[in-house]
């Protein structure tokens, strides 16, 4: 048997490929499936825009992280911890946890109500199942990186291939391009726009990306390149299909229910009117895209958050622990009776709130030539992250005062 000679280029790529597929989850976990199809329900194709810009701003940032990762070998709250004073620290520390916490809420009660409509499972002991199986595929994280990055690449399939047919089933799109014109129709449109966001740049994944590439980390100049160039096809192709997930969400919601006069105010609702106007295939697919959906970025965000605390505080608590700590909301929520696809959307825009305190850290630590050394961001790339930064927190200041005013 002759031998196949692989190219000592694409074996380091493929090294490095795999760190960008497991932030891809928190791209597409529940909350985008509550933000983004409610906002294709509710106003058609008017916010695709919103999507594309997202995921386009989305590669930018986690290009950033990994850099970041790749070129000092720390992660982002580490090195937080080493360049600014400890009250900073602290201050995103503790925001981090509460974004750690917004998360999980999305993801538990998004995997709970997929075990509902898949098996008729009550929600709140749904949840108990999710946090179960979760942290099983969690365990993989520490010991077996390439299983675990194998795991969630699968259900990430599972998601894609939901959604694809879903999208098959509705035909031909029309009036889908005008939805790439930017525009808004009212405040309830400006609040899911910022649910989107915080749905699709993920502050999170953000600090874990750092904390996956740093492994890759190389002294050696050529090596470096390597690494990041690697890492650069890993982002544009798994973020890409991140992209093409949520797209799918908002055009399927779009052409199913902006016109049709059938029930969509909920997840629940959603499913249903999948079945009566797409047929059960297509309500089969939307519940097991939700399941895989949480139970992989449930696992992503438990992995996040460990990052977080040994990185900012130089601590480390049992998964466990931190599995009981982030769920407690998503249970208190479920056992309340509060609707889910609200608690979802809000969570989304708790989200987008702690995005420029993980964007403004990124970009000011990866423009210093005493952290990044010659791989220092030039003064464009700081520029554009310094502006997304500044768009995110716009957005938000005004979302918080029309919601304080009425």
């Amino acid at each position: 048997m002759v031998g196949i000679t692989v190219p000592a280029r694409v074996r380091s790529a493929a090294v490095v490929m795999g760190p960008a597929f497991v932030v891809a989850v928190a791209y597409v976990d529940p909350g985008n499936f509550a933000t983004n199809m409610a906002g294709g329900a509710t106003h058609g194709y008017l916010l695709l825009w919103v999507i594309v810009s997202a995921s386009l701003l989305a590669m930018f940032v986690q290009y950033q992280s990994a850099k970041l990762g790749i070129v000092t070998g720390r992660n982002l709250p580490e090195l937080c911890r080493e360049h600014y004073p400890r009250p900073v620290t602290k201050l995103l520390w503790v925001q981090a946890e509460l974004v750690a916490m917004a998360t999980d809420l999305a993801e538990f009660v998004g995997a709970a109500v997929a075990l509902n409509l898949l098996f008729g499972v009550p929600l709140l002991p749904a949840a108990l199942i999710t946090a179960v199986v979760s942290f099983g595929i969690l365990a993989l994280a520490p010991l077996r990186r390439r299983r675990f990055e194998s795991v969630i690449i699968g259900m990430l399939a599972i998601v894609l291939g939901g959604f694809l047919y879903q999208t098959l089933q509705l035909g031909p799109l029309t009036g889908a391009a005008a939805g790439l014109v930017p525009g808004f129709a009212g405040v309830d449109s400006v609040l899911l726009a910022t649910g989107m966001l915080g749905a699709t740049v993920m502050p999170h994944v953000i600090y874990l990306h750092s904390a996956l590439t740093q492994r890759h980390h190389s002294t050696t100049p050529g090596g470096r390149r390597g690494a990041l160039r690697a890492s650069r096809t890993d982002i544009v192709v798994a973020l890409g299909i991140a992209g093409m997930v949520n797209v799918s969400m908002l055009v399927v919601a779009a052409g199913a229910f902006h016109e049709a006069g059938a029930p969509r105010e909920s997840l629940e609702d959603m499913h249903s009117g999948l079945g009566q106007l797409l047929g059960p295939g297509a309500a089969l697919a939307f519940a097991l895209a939700l399941l895989a959906s949480g139970l992989a970025a449930s696992s992503v965000g438990t992995y996040s958050g460990q990052v977080v605390m040994e990185g900012f505080l130089r601590r480390r608590i049992p998964l466990w622990l931190r599995r009981a700590v982030t769920m407690a909301p998503a249970l208190v929520v479920l056992s309340l009776g509060v609707d889910p696809t609200k608690a979802l959307v809000l969570s989304q825009v708790v989200l987008s709130f702690g995005i420029p305190f993980a964007l403004v850290p990124l970009v000011l630590l990866a423009r210093r030539a005493d952290v990044m050394g010659a791989a220092a961001n030039r003064r464009g790339v700081t520029v554009a992250g310094a502006v997304a930064a500044l768009v995110i927190s716009a957005l938000n200041l005004f979302l918080l005062v029309r919601t304080v005013t009425g």
